[in-house]
């Protein structure tokens, strides 16, 4: 029962990360590696490691994913044009590699083909939590603030560059203004165009001094 429930994940795996290379779509692409993320899950469950499992599918095939997919949606990215391949010899060195792979698995396989039962809790939740917060309880926490210092630096840096002083005001440069907002003397409703070519000009019709403006 586990072989036929390995070679069903493993094909699954092996499967979606084929759709992966072949799609020209790629918002299909992220789909097909969301669908090998949690093939891989379902094998670390049956190497008895279900925190693992929930990490991948929590965190890779989760949070990840979902930004993956935000930013291909963002950017609006079309399906793939087939292009004339310049680079030749990708070809002949990928089925190289594949075969380097395929080798490296099968003397894995052949290695551990009868392995010797051991009890082992490595991979469980309550050994790993035990662990984190015991003996790597000091690098946990150094992680953390790490994050914490990045996180905050990020936001510091982002806001930096978008703050002006108090008495600063922001007057576009070339722009066209109505004749209400110029002239006190207009009418409310007089709507006739009055063009600006710079921040200077534009300031000067406003009645704003020109020293506590900002240029675009």
């Amino acid at each position: 029962m586990l072989a036929l429930l390995f070679i069903l994940f493993a094909g699954m795996a092996i499967g979606c990360a084929l759709a992966v290379v072949a799609q020209r779509n790629p918002l299909y692409s992220a789909i097909s590696l969301i669908g090998v993320f949690v093939s891989l899950a379902c094998l670390y469950v049956m190497l008895a490691a279900p925190f693992i499992a929930a990490v991948q599918v929590i965190v890779y095939a989760g949070a990840i994913m979902v930004l993956v997919v935000f930013v291909i949606m963002l950017l609006n990215v079309e399906q793939e044009e087939r292009r004339r391949n310049r680079l030749k010899f990708l070809v002949p060195a990928a089925v190289v590699l594949a075969a380097v792979l395929i080798a490296e698995v099968a003397f894995m396989l052949q290695s551990v083909a009868n392995p010797t039962p051991a009890v082992s809790n490595i991979g469980l939740t309550g050994s790993i939590g035990a662990q984190l917060f015991t003996r790597y309880l000091l690098p946990f926490e150094i992680t953390s603030i790490l994050l914490l210092m990045a996180i905050v630096g990020a936001m510091t840096l982002a806001r930096r560059g978008g703050l002006l002083s108090s008495e600063a005001r922001l007057v576009p440069g070339a722009q066209q203004l109505p004749l209400s907002m110029v002239d006190p003397r207009a009418t409310p409703d007089d709507l006739t165009l009055v063009e600006t070519d710079s921040s200077e000009e534009a300031a000067r019709l406003l009645g704003v001094d020109p020293r506590n403006t900002e240029r675009d």
